[in-house]
C-alpha cells in the first residue's frame, strides 16, 4: 500500500449507521479508507480505521451483486480463493464501504447483531 497515494485527493463517499458504530467512508485512487466512531455514550470519539483495496469492493459486488441477505462470511466464503479478502472483519468492511457508495443498503440484524445486506448488481 503507498501512503502517499492514500491520502492523495481524499473524497468522502458516505456515511453508514450500523448498529454499534458510525462509518464513513473516503475514496482514494486505488483504496477506500473507512472510519469509524462508536455510537456508544461511553466510548463516544473514540474509533478505528481501516484500508479497503478497491478492487475487493469491486470483486465482491461482481460476485454478490443483485443478492439480498448477503453476511460477511458470505463475503469472505465468495473471496476464499482470492486474497482480496483475507478476513471477515475485511469482508464487513468492503460491505459497508458499498453501503457507502450507494450500492448496498443494510437490510437488518439478525441474532447476535448479525448485519445482512442487500447488494446491488455493479453498473
Amino acid at each position: 500500500m503507498n501512503i502517499r497515494k492514500l491520502q492523495q485527493g481524499l473524497k468522502y463517499r458516505g456515511r453508514v449507521e450500523a448498529v454499534r458504530q458510525t462509518y464513513h467512508v473516503f475514496e482514494a485512487s486505488d483504496y477506500f479508507f473507512v472510519l469509524s466512531f462508536s455510537l456508544s455514550k461511553s466510548r463516544r470519539g473514540s474509533g478505528y480505521f481501516n484500508v479497503v483495496n478497491r478492487t475487493a469492493v469491486a470483486y465482491v459486488q461482481r460476485h454478490l451483486g443483485g443478492k439480498s441477505s448477503v453476511t460477511a462470511k458470505q463475503a469472505l466464503l465468495a473471496a476464499r480463493r482470492t486474497k482480496h479478502v483475507p478476513s471477515s472483519l475485511m469482508a464487513l468492511n468492503i460491505l459497508y464501504v458499498l453501503v457507502g457508495l450507494g450500492q448496498a443498503r443494510i437490510m437488518r440484524s439478525g441474532e447476535h447483531r448479525q448485519l445482512f445486506f442487500a447488494v446491488r448488481k455493479p453498473r
